[in-house]
């Protein structure tokens, strides 16, 4: 009895020294335990090994997970050759569901072509109503005759610089550095893809051009802005202007109450003109983000941007940095969004950039030994690709696809662009479309459809949003179903 005493005495001694020197020693006496259930589950797993006597096949096995493990580091650290890029371009070939959006460079890469979809396809346009009939004004640095405008047919009525007193119709051909922008936002808009065989159109491709340059390569200033809007308005009935399209903001914010800027959009409206302004690109600016005049204006359409990954699949689309309100005037800006992201725009003929990429579709289209006589055919075009003419013919390619990625080039003649100047004119199409439908609507009817059949983007607030997405099948529909206007209204 007293052996037994004391057998528990110090199993007892032992437990209380276990839970005094902490749970360390607690896992020391644990460790037999888990032992004997680690040697179960191995004899386990060999008696069923043992059962399953069914031959492998060798190729099973592979490589030991270290071995493999260190040579795929060493690939890592060893250059690629030619037949594994070619090897690789044909694997991604055979998987056509994990294509990527450009492929390698390899020599079966004919043409310089992008996957960027057209807005129409991207929107879900309305293709009956091509803004026939609908004449829009653009305000901007400076504006070029692009073919997509112009041929077969020239749909410019008129070109107009405020800051000049004389008419000079004649520079519109000329390629200058300020002609770059505000030629992207009208081809975005109205361009009938003449350089690309009709793919890349704007939804208004039959409307006519009003184009008037308030600005020079360096700035478009405040006041030169308000000029502009008020010879647009002067000319109204002469041009028979129905749409503004202004991708160009002031210099600081103000209220439309005593700013002449915002007040000249607002008499705009008031004249029957549907004034659509881009909302900037400040939206990650957390102290300045508002946008400030004429975009600010209560009356006219202010349109953010967004990205729809070029689809209209509502789960896909995040909004892009556009500027958001509240204004000045605690007004909630934008009212709507377009896309502002992977927009395809045209090239500037004669740029710098319109050569570059012309070398670079050549040298697509070429085939790997004739790289180096094109690159010496242009030398001077390209200071990179000068200093590449000695290299093989894939690291030529690969600089050439590099080079293509940097300068987000579409094709020959289109290249992508992103920001709120050209979600403008986006709308400003529809818009059109929605006056060729309809040529009654009122500048506050056209507003209204638009923020009523607009679609929200979930989990986004809606100061960034607006009432969301431009919808513009759903704005033509409405448009037709519109109550008839006043016909005494002068528009």
């Amino acid at each position: 009895m007293a052996e037994a005493l004391r057998a528990v005495a110090l199993g007892a001694g032992r437990g209380s020294r276990r839970v005094r020197d902490g749970p360390a020693v607690a896992r020391r006496h644990l460790l037999p335990r888990h032992a004997a259930r680690r040697r179960r589950r191995r004899d386990r797993g060999l008696r069923l090994q043992l059962a399953d006597r069914r031959p492998r096949p060798a190729l099973e096995r592979g490589p030991d997970r270290r071995d493999a493990h260190l040579s795929s580091r060493a690939a890592l650290h060893r250059p690629l050759t030619a037949v594994e890029i070619a090897g690789h371009a044909c694997a991604c070939r055979a998987r056509p569901a994990r294509q990527a959006s450009v492929a390698l460079p390899t020599r079966s890469s004919k043409v310089l072509q992008s996957d960027i979809k057209p807005i129409a396809e991207r929107l879900g346009a309305d293709d009956r109503f091509t803004g026939r009939g609908v004449t829009i004004a653009f305000l901007d640095a400076g504006f070029y005759a692009h073919p997509d405008l112009v041929k077969p047919k020239n749909r410019v009525k008129v070109f107009h610089d405020v800051l000049s007193r004389e008419p000079m119709p004649h520079k519109l051909g000329d390629p200058e550095v300020s002609s770059w922008h505000g030629m992207m936002t009208a081809v975005v808009a109205c361009g009938n893809g003449e350089k690309s065989g009709g793919r890349y159109k704007g939804l208004a491709h039959e409307s006519e051009l009003v184009l008037v340059k308030v600005g020079s390569v360096s700035r478009v200033r405040h006041d030169d802005l308000t000029l502009g809007i008020d010879w647009v308005c002067q000319n109204r009935a002469k041009y028979g202007i129905r749409v503004l399209n202004i991708s160009a903001g002031g210099d600081y914010e103000a209220s439309y109450l005593w700013d002449s800027l915002s007040r000249a959009a607002e008499a705009a409206v008031r004249q029957g003109i549907v004034v659509v302004c881009a909302a900037g690109n400040a939206g990650n600016n957390p102290l300045k983000h508002a946008p400030v005049p004429p975009a600010s204006a209560p009356a006219v359409i202010t349109v953010g941007g967004m990205d729809d990954h070029h689809g209209p699949s509502i789960d896909k689309i995040v909004p892009y940095h556009s500027s958001y309100g509240p204004t000045l005037d605690g007004l909630l800006k934008p009212e709507i969004i377009a896309p502002a992201i992977r927009v395809a725009a045209p090239i500037l003929p004669g740029s710098v950039t319109a050569k570059q990429a012309a070398l670079i579709a050549e040298l697509v289209a070429a085939d790997d030994h004739e790289l180096t006589t094109i690159i010496e055919e242009h030398t001077g075009v390209d200071p990179e690709l000068d200093a590449a003419k000695h290299l093989q013919p894939y690291q030529i390619r690969h600089l050439i696809a590099s080079k293509r990625g940097a300068q987000q080039l579409v094709s020959k003649h289109y290249k992508e662009v992103d920001g709120t100047s050209f979600a403008a004119p986006i709308v400003s199409s529809v818009v059109a479309q929605m006056l060729e439908a309809r040529p009654d609507l009122s500048p506050q009817a056209v507003k209204q459809i638009l923020v009523h059949t607009a679609k929200r983007m979930p989990h986004v607030h809606f100061e960034r949003q607006g009432w969301g997405i431009v919808q513009p099948k759903a704005a033509v529909a409405r448009a037709l179903e519109w109550p008839v206007q006043d016909p005494n209204i002068p528009w």
